[in-house]
């Protein structure tokens, strides 16, 4: 991944929103569909991300424009996490 971190530069500025899964005993509800909880830029929504309680972060996901290789159109919580650890390097 240290040649793709080289040779990415991520738009931290792009759109984003946070949407969170609805849930029962910390566990996602897959009957149900996650819902908007925040907006604004990309690096806003991983500062939003990284401020919620670490053992319910599996319950929220970043939506945003995708930006090959780095970014896809949804980030779950372990891609929010290591793109908040690499954004000084991205």
């Amino acid at each position: 991944m240290g040649d793709v971190v080289a040779d990415s530069k991520v738009d931290f500025g792009a759109f984003a929103a946070l949407h969170k899964w609805p849930s029962l005993a910390n566990q996602r509800r897959p009957d149900r569909e996650p819902y908007q909880v925040s907006q604004g830029t990309l690096d806003q929504c991983i500062s939003a991300f990284m401020e919620k309680p670490a053992t319910a972060r599996h319950l929220y996901e970043i939506h945003t424009a995708a930006q090959p290789p780095l970014v896809t159109d949804i980030l779950s919580s372990e891609h929010v996490t290591e793109l908040s650890r690499l954004r000084e390097f991205l």
